[in-house]
C-alpha cells in the first residue's frame, strides 16, 4: 500500500505563482529574484488603505472532530478550551465554525441532527451547542458561523429545498434557545450553490427576524462570484464569498490567490475552509496562509479545519487540528505547532480592525523571504505587523516607521520558532522591545520563524502539563440508564445515525442508548456502506467479548454489535471489522467487512424470531483467531479467522430505523504479553531495526539494515504495569527513545539510558496477520521507516498512525 499520508503531508514548501495579479490588490509587489539576505523599509500608516480584518478561526464538524473532547476529564478540557479560545492564552480563535449536523458521515463521524423526524426539534442534541457555549464564555466577541454538510432525510430527496431552509430557521431558534447568536450561515458545504435557493434563504431569515445573520456562499471555490457580479438579486443575498483552500489543498499555502470577479464583487472574501493540516505540521503552512490570503487575495478571514484533533486514531484525519485530543480515559492531549501560528495574528488583532495595503507585502520583494501584514484598530490606537518567514534561509532585517497618527514609543515583539521540527513543541515567546533610533525601529529576523510587533499588550503562551497516555482498561460496561435523554455516550463516536439516550422501551426502566435517524439523510460522503454505527474503545484491545442488550422496534429491521474494529477508510468508505446482525425474522449473521465496504458471511443462521419490543442479549467474543458469536446466551457460531487481530467495538442497524440498546459491555479475555528478546522486522522492507554501525552511546540513531545476526538487531522486550512494554537493544542495554520528548513527525529515534520516560515506553498492538505496530506512549505516534523506503539504512522515525506496511513489524524471537 502506497504512503499516502507522506504524499498528503509535505515537508517542504510548493513553489506557486499567484494567478491573480497584484495590481488587483493595491499592496507592495513582489519580485521573482531571491535573495539570500535581504532589507526591508516599512512604514507603517495608519492613513493606507486596506480591507476589514475579519478574524482567524477554526472549525468544529465536518466530521465529528470535537466528539471525544467532551468526554474529557473536567480539568483537561477546561485546559484544552482555554488554548482554543481564552484571550492571550492560546490560539484566541476569532471565529468559530460549527457543523448543522444532520445524521451522515460528513468525514470522519456524524453530527446529530437537532430534527430527525420533521416537526420534532431537540434543541439540546449534539455538542456543538455546549462547545459554542464554551467559546463564548471565554471570549464574548468570538463570531460564530453554522454551515451544513448533510441534512435528515424528511428535508427530501436534494439538500435545495424550502425544507432545508425551514431546517436552518429552526436550528438557528435552538442557538437562540442556548443563549447563543449567529453571526454567519452557510449553504450546502463544498456542494456548489443554488441561486434561488440562497435567495429564499436571504428573505426567510428576513422575515423571521435573523436579518442581521450573513450568509456566506458558496463555501466551496470562487464560480460563485461570476453569477454575484452579473446578478444583482443575487448578489444583495449572499454577504461574504467564501471559499475552500484557495492555496491549494494540503500545500505549504506559498501562493493564495481568488479571483478577478471575487475581488470586483466588493465583497469580502473569506477562507472560509483551509487548512487540513497536521497540528504540528501545518504550523509553517498556516503561518504562510493567514498572511498570503490576503496579500495574493483580498481574502479578509483564514478559518482553519479542524479546531482540534478529537476523534479516534484509526480515522483518516485523526492527527488534524490544533490540538491532538484523542484520550479521553487518561485526559492526554498534545499542544500543536499550529495553535501558536494562529496566536501570532489572534492575539494582536480583533476583527474589525483594518488591514494596512503599504504596511503588508513580501520581505525584500520575494515571496522566498516570507511575509508581511499589518493591521490597526479602527480608532488607530493600535496596530500591529505580522512577519513569517518559513522559507527564508538567513537572517534578514526589517526597518520600521511610524506615522498616520499611529502610536510609536516601544514596540512589543513575540516571536514562534519553527525553524528546529526535532525540539520539543514550540510556543509564543516574548522578546526585547523595539526602540525607535531617529524614528526607524531595526529587527532582525530568523528563518523559520513568525514574529508580531506591536503596540498592544496582554498576550500570553499558556503552560500545563498534559497526563500521560494510557490504555482503556477492561473491563468495561455501560447500562445508559442515567444518561440524559438526547445525550451520547460516552467515549461513543458515530459514524452513521445518531444514538441518543432516550427512554427504554420493553418493559425496561431508565434510558437506553436508541439509533433515532428514521430515514437515510441528504448525505455529504458517498460511502457504499452507510448504515448507522456508533464505535468506542481502545484499538490496542485485542481479546475479549462485546455484548449488549438490543430491542427492535420495527419489522424489518436489524441489530449489530462490532467488534475489532481496526480502521475505517477515508470518508468512512470501509471498515475492517466484525459484526454480529440479529433481524427481527431471528436470522442473524457473523459479517466481516473490509476497507471498500465489501461484506464477507462467517456464519449465519435463525433462531426464534426476536420480534420486535423485546429484549434480546448478543455478544461477540474474540480470542486469537477464534471468533464466537451468542445470541440470549446461546452460541450459535465459533470460527477462525486471523484477518483482525484487535480493534475498537461498536453498536450498530443495517438501515435507518430505531433500535435500542442497553447493558453494554467488554470483558477482558486472556492474553499472553510479550517477553523475551526479538528481532523487529518491518513489514514493508523486510530489513531490520538497527542501532547503527552497533554503536552504543547514548544518541545513536535507529534506522532499518538487512539482517547480519548481531546483537545491535536484537531487543528485549519487557511490559510494564501500565501495559506498555520498554524496547532495549541487547547490545547496548539503552532504550529505544524520542529525542526530546519531542512530538514533531518524522522525528528519528535513538538509543538512550532508560530513565522510565513515556517517551521510552511503547504499546506494541496486534494488528492482524502477525503484525504489529508500536506506538509512542508520549504522544501517541508509531514506529515508521521514513518514506516507505526500503534502502539499507532508511531512517526509523516516528509518525502520524497511517495503517500502511512502512508502520507494521513482525517480532521474531532471538533464542
Amino acid at each position: 500500500m502506497p504512503d499516502i499520508r507522506r504524499r498528503r503531508r509535505p515537508r517542504a514548501a510548493v513553489l506557486a505563482t499567484a494567478a491573480l495579479s497584484l495590481a488587483l490588490t493595491g499592496l507592495a509587489p513582489i519580485s521573482p529574484a531571491h535573495a539570500a539576505t535581504v532589507n526591508t523599509t516599512i512604514t507603517v500608516d495608519g492613513t493606507s488603505p486596506g480591507r476589514t480584518f475579519d478574524g482567524v478561526g477554526a472549525i468544529s464538524g465536518g466530521g465529528g472532530n470535537t466528539r471525544l473532547l467532551v468526554d474529557y476529564p473536567a480539568t483537561q478540557r477546561n485546559q484544552i478550551l482555554d488554548y482554543l479560545f481564552k484571550p492571550g492564552h492560546g490560539a484566541d480563535l476569532q471565529i468559530l465554525k460549527a457543523e448543522i449536523g444532520g445524521d451522515t458521515n460528513s468525514t470522519d463521524g456524524a453530527e446529530s441532527s437537532i430534527e430527525h423526524t420533521q416537526g420534532t426539534i431537540n434543541c439540546s442534541n449534539g455538542y456543538e451547542w455546549w462547545l459554542m457555549q464554551q467559546a463564548k464564555a471565554r471570549n464574548p466577541n468570538i463570531k460564530l458561523y453554522g454551515l451544513a454538510w448533510g441534512a435528515p432525510g424528511w428535508v427530501g430527496s436534494t439538500f435545495w429545498t424550502t425544507n432545508t431552509i425551514n431546517y436552518l430557521i429552526s436550528w438557528l431558534g435552538c442557538a437562540k434557545q442556548n443563549g447563543l447568536s449567529i453571526d454567519y450561515l452557510g449553504g450546502w458545504n463544498e456542494r456548489s450553490y443554488n441561486i434561488s435557493w440562497y435567495e429564499q434563504l436571504r428573505s426567510t431569515l428576513n422575515a423571521n427576524g435573523y436579518s442581521a445573520v450573513k450568509i456566506v456562499g458558496a463555501d466551496d471555490n470562487w464560480n460563485i462570484a461570476n453569477d454575484i457580479d452579473s446578478n444583482s438579486t443575487f448578489a444583495s443575498s449572499v454577504d461574504i464569498i467564501g471559499t475552500h483552500y484557495p492555496c491549494g489543498y494540503l500545500t505549504a499555502e506559498t501562493s493564495c490567490p481568488s479571483t478577478s470577479a471575487a475581488v470586483s464583487s466588493g465583497k469580502q472574501l473569506w477562507a472560509s475552509e483551509n487548512g487540513s493540516e497536521d497540528a504540528e505540521l501545518g504550523a509553517a503552512a498556516t503561518a504562510r496562509g493567514i498572511n498570503r490570503g490576503y496579500l495574493d487575495g483580498q481574502m479578509t478571514a483564514y478559518i482553519n479545519w479542524p479546531v482540534v484533533a478529537s476523534i479516534y486514531p484509526e480515522l483518516f484525519f485523526n492527527d488534524d487540528g490544533l490540538i491532538t485530543a484523542n484520550q479521553p480515559w487518561s485526559g492526554a492531549y498534545t499542544v500543536g505547532r499550529t495553535t501558536w501560528a494562529i496566536a501570532q495574528t489572534t492575539q494582536f488583532t480583533a476583527p474589525g480592525w483594518q488591514y494596512l495595503n503599504t504596511a503588508s507585502g513580501y520581505l525584500g520583494g520575494s515571496r522566498s523571504n516570507g511575509s508581511y501584514v499589518s493591521y490597526a484598530s479602527p480608532d488607530r490606537s493600535a496596530w500591529s505587523t505580522v512577519f513569517e518567514t518559513m522559507d527564508a534561509t538567513a537572517s534578514q532585517t526589517v526597518s520600521l516607521s511610524v506615522t498616520g497618527g499611529l502610536p510609536s514609543g516601544s514596540l512589543h515583539v513575540w516571536s514562534t520558532d519553527l525553524s528546529q521540527p526535532g525540539a520539543a513543541t514550540p510556543h509564543m515567546v516574548q522578546n526585547t522591545d523595539l526602540t525607535a533610533t531617529s524614528g526607524s525601529y531595526q529587527l532582525t529576523l530568523a528563518p523559520g520563524h513568525i514574529y508580531t510587533v506591536t503596540t498592544t499588550t496582554g498576550q500570553g503562551a499558556g503552560t500545563t502539563t498534559s497526563p500521560q497516555r494510557s490504555i482503556l482498561p477492561l473491563p468495561y460496561s455501560d447500562s445508559f440508564a442515567n444518561y440524559t435523554t438526547g445525550q451520547e455516550a460516552t467515549y461513543f463516536a458515530t459514524m452513521n445515525g445518531a444514538f441518543q439516550a432516550e427512554p427504554c422501551q420493553g418493559g425496561r426502566s431508565g434510558n437506553c442508548l436508541r439509533q433515532m435517524a428514521p430515514t437515510t439523510p441528504i448525505r455529504w460522503t458517498n460511502e457504499p456502506g452507510d448504515q448507522p454505527y456508533t464505535l468506542m474503545g481502545d484499538l490496542s484491545w485485542s481479546n475479549y467479548t462485546v455484548g449488549s442488550d438490543v430491542l427492535l422496534e420495527q419489522s424489518s429491521s436489524a441489530a449489530e454489535i462490532l467488534g475489532r474494529v481496526v480502521a475505517q477508510n477515508r470518508n468512512n468508505n470501509g471498515l475492517n471489522a466484525y459484526h454480529l446482525r440479529l433481524a427481527d425474522t431471528g436470522a442473524w449473521s457473523l459479517l466481516k467487512t473490509d476497507s471498500a465496504w465489501n461484506w464477507t458471511t462467517l456464519a449465519s443462521g435463525t433462531v426464534t424470531a426476536p420480534g420486535t419490543g423485546t429484549w434480546h442479549h448478543l455478544a461477540l467474543g474474540f480470542q486469537g483467531t477464534t471468533i464466537t458469536a451468542a445470541i440470549d446466551g446461546t452460541t450459535v457460531a465459533t470460527v477462525t479467522d486471523a484477518s483482525y487481530t484487535g480493534g475498537q467495538v461498536g453498536l450498530g442497524t443495517a438501515g435507518y430505523y430505531p433500535v435500542e440498546y442497553s447493558n453494554f459491555s467488554v470483558t477482558p479475555g486472556t492474553t499472553t504479553a510479550l517477553s523475551g528478546k526479538y528481532n523487529i522486522v518491518n513489514v514493508n522492507s523486510g530489513q531490520l531495526m538497527d542501532a547503527s554501525g552497533g554503536k552504543t552511546a547514548d544518541g545513536t540513531p535507529i534506522l532499518q539494515w538487512p539482517s547480519t545476526g548481531a546483537t545491535n538487531q536484537q531487543w528485549t522486550v519487557s511490559q510494564n504495569s501500565a501495559g506498555y512494554y520498554t524496547i532495549t537493544g541487547v547490545a547496548s542495554g539503552k532504550a529505544l527513545d524520542i529525542p526530546n520528548v519531542t512530538t514533531w513527525p518524522g522525528t528519528q529515534l535513538e538509543l538512550w539510558t532508560p530513565n522510565g520516560g513515556t517517551n521510552q515506553q511503547w504499546l506494541i498492538r496486534p494488528t492482524g496477520d502477525g503484525t504489529y505496530t508500536i506506538e509512542s506512549r508520549s504522544d501517541g505516534d508509531v514506529l515508521d521507516v521514513a518514506g516507505a523506503s526500503s534502502t539499507n539504512g532508511a531512517t526509523i522515525d516516528q509518525w502520524y498512525p497511517n495503517g500502511n506496511n512502512n508502520q507494521l513489524w513482525t517480532l521474531v524471537p532471538v533464542s
